[in-house]
């Protein structure tokens, strides 16, 4: 019942943001818009998008490879549809992709995909915000906006140093993870914490250091960095191409301004991929960027750019969903927390980085 009542909270933010989004909009004039944007340029992006989530598929697997040996198709299947659900029903979506995985490749157990899955989110933030920082390095201003740019400036800096310190702290987990699970299981070995809980933790510590593995080694670890810097170089390009098929005289460089302020906004957990907030600071960056930008042209581009981003996945997601032999019930059971303690406690209990390296080369 706790989620149904989250689920319409939500549902009723969303509506709050898009009627704030769309309150002045002469929706005529955003519809002009529309219908004036470049259908070539536009199409384009939709591929480039779509490339994009092919190789967030490919970056999945080399997270995955210290653990175990996986399917690239089903990596590229499981991706689209948990970003179709992430756009069905809000962040609450992010668990489909490490539940639907194991059940298209059982080599694959949920709690490995789950903890590489949160490796991914570091890297994309690692990613997003080192774009956005260096960007700003060579980003000329608006005239008039200083002032605000400065905070911008200050912002993105320490989101870089904020990143660097995260990294630090994975490579000293790496280092030191054996002691490091061994004080954790010292410190949770009360009774007052249930020993589910305690198996869930140290399982997830053991599948964090064996996913670390990839950093262990300098080329997977370029390998890793490279991926990341290619998938977000196609999240970029797809941006600029939004802005060029409307007419805006925008650089590459204020593409990735643009994107930055979408990225963050992204986050907000509301069903339709953060639908209104992601419409609303978009927009207003585009008009930050160039106050001569028409509001219902800044809100058309908007529109444009969330159907760029979503849209591939939605259909490729909805394709997965309808031709695979998973069944709903089956589905709903793998989310339910009481599963999801029995996957976990299910792991092997000195699963480390030799037993992943023995994974990886088809010993499990």
């Amino acid at each position: 019942m706790r989620k149904y009542i989250k689920f319409i909270l939500l549902f009723l933010f969303a509506v709050f943001l898009l009627w704030f989004f769309g309150r002045d909009l002469d929706w005529a004039l955003v519809s002009q818009s529309l219908r004036k944007a470049n259908p070539y340029l536009l199409a384009l992006s939709v591929l480039v998008i779509c490339l994009g989530y092919l190789l967030r598929a490919v970056r999945w697997k080399v997270l995955l490879q210290p653990i175990t040996e996986t399917s690239l198709k089903e990596l590229f299947a499981t991706t689209t549809v948990g970003f179709a659900a992430i756009f069905l029903v809000g962040r609450a979506g992010e668990l489909v992709r490490p539940m639907w995985l194991p059940m298209r490749d059982r080599r694959v157990r949920p709690s490995a995909a789950l903890v590489t899955l949160g490796l991914e989110r570091i890297l994309d933030l690692a990613a997003i915000v080192c774009f956005f920082a260096v960007n700003l390095l060579v980003f000329t201003p608006p005239a008039g906006r200083e002032g605000e740019f400065g905070y911008i400036t200050i912002a993105g800096v320490s989101m870089l140093a904020i990143v660097a310190l995260g990294f630090v702290f994975l490579f000293i987990y790496r280092r030191n993870s054996p002691r490091m699970i061994g004080w954790m299981e010292r410190a949770i070995s009360r009774r007052f914490v249930p020993a589910k809980v305690q198996r869930i933790v140290i399982s997830i510590m053991r599948q964090l250091e064996a996913a670390l593995a990839v950093l262990s080694n300098w080329r997977e670890g370029l390998l890793l960095a490279f991926w990341t810097f290619t998938l977000w170089l196609a999240i970029a390009i797809p941006t600029w191409l939004v802005l060029l098929a409307f007419g805006l005289p925008m650089t590459f460089s204020d593409s990735l301004f643009i994107m930055g302020f979408a990225v963050v906004s992204s986050v907000v957990p509301t069903p339709g991929g953060a639908a209104g907030a992601f419409h609303t600071a978009t927009a207003a960056s585009l008009i930050f960027l160039n106050p001569a930008i028409r509001t219902e042209d800044a809100a058309a581009v908007s529109i444009a750019m969330h159907l760029v981003y979503f849209a591939p996945a939605i259909v490729f997601g909805l394709y997965y969903f309808a031709h695979g032999d998973i069944s709903i019930e089956r589905f709903r059971v793998l989310l339910s927390s009481d599963h999801a303690v029995e996957e976990m406690e299910s792991e092997a209990p000195g699963f480390g980085p030799a037993e992943a390296d023995n994974a990886a080369s088809g010993g499990a």
